[in-house]
């Protein structure tokens, strides 16, 4: 165990959030002779549907090993920032070394030689390779000219389902953000079903990051997942944009797919051109 939780700093993070947030930040009454700063034990157990004995045995320090639903009903209760939400990840990494550090398949970030030369030929078109768990192994320039300026591939190793679930532009940037949130979802479920470590692992995270918005789609019926479609993004640049995806599945063995945006109308079109620096007209619609 990490010298950190051994000293129930996850117990004090969450007292400490606990008494730093006041009952009408959660929607709940002041009430009389409130004698203790923030919500009361009791209260906070509401909100997360945990009992008042658990949660204490948490802040006390005698369950240090809550499980990752919990943590998210508690993140989500207590109306955690991002950033506090990551710190309580990283307490929980900290207390799970002995079992992440064990040998598994890891997702593949590397592409071949051909897929990329592929890639090469979609220029300037938007298209990108991803593997199983949604992380972005290459891209076409034309890829970061559409989505760079959304902050989808600001982060070393860019991940899909956590720009959805955890960055805030996500939901400024895809304008049906609810459904792209769905599709995300159905695309671990193959992965969960066959209790995949590194799937795994990305549930727990985003369970604890995204709370509530994630967890609800994981517990919802499965549906066939979308290999084509029609999407609305918001571009700081372009505007407002129409692009119609195919996904196209590579190889079993890479363990990746590649998806492809094209146009989905003319002003789309005239748009991605002018955001390429290509003459209008370069790029024909695809219809929706």
């Amino acid at each position: 165990m990490s010298d950190k939780v051994s000293d129930n700093e996850l117990g004090g993070f969450l007292r400490a959030r606990r008494e730093a947030i006041t009952p009408a930040e959660v929607g709940l009454p002041e009430g009389p002779r409130r004698r203790t700063p923030g919500l009361r034990r009791s209260e906070l157990a509401l909100l997360a549907g945990i009992s008042v004995e658990y949660l204490a045995r948490l802040e006390q320090g005698r369950d240090r090993h809550p499980s990752p639903q919990v943590l998210g009903a508690l993140c989500d209760a207590l109306r955690m920032p991002l950033e506090d939400r990551l710190h309580l990840r990283k307490l929980l990494k900290g207390d799970e070394h002995h079992f992440l550090c064990a040998v598994r398949p890891l997702p593949q970030r590397e592409v071949r030689p051909t897929v990329r030369a592929l890639l090469t030929r979609l220029e300037p078109t938007p298209a990108a390779v991803v593997n199983y768990l949604g992380e972005i192994a290459a891209h076409t320039e034309g890829y970061a000219r559409l989505f760079g300026p959304l902050g989808l591939l600001d982060d070393e190793v860019p991940s899909l389902p956590r720009y959805v679930f955890t960055d805030p532009r996500a939901k400024e940037a895809y304008a049906d953000w609810e459904r792209v949130a769905d599709e995300r979802v159905e695309a671990m479920r193959f992965g969960l079903t066959r209790h995949d470590p590194e799937t795994t692992e990305l549930a727990q995270e985003l369970t604890i990051l995204g709370g509530a918005a994630f967890t609800e789609r994981l517990a919802t019926p499965t549906r066939p997942a979308r290999s084509s479609g029609t999407e609305t993004l918001r571009h700081p640049a372009a505007g407002e944009l129409r692009l119609s995806y195919e996904i196209l599945e590579l190889p079993m063995a890479d363990g990746q797919h590649m998806i492809v945006h094209l146009p989905a109308d003319d002003a789309t079109a005239k748009a991605l051109d002018l955001l390429d620096g290509r003459r209008p007209g370069s790029l024909r619609a695809v219809g929706g």
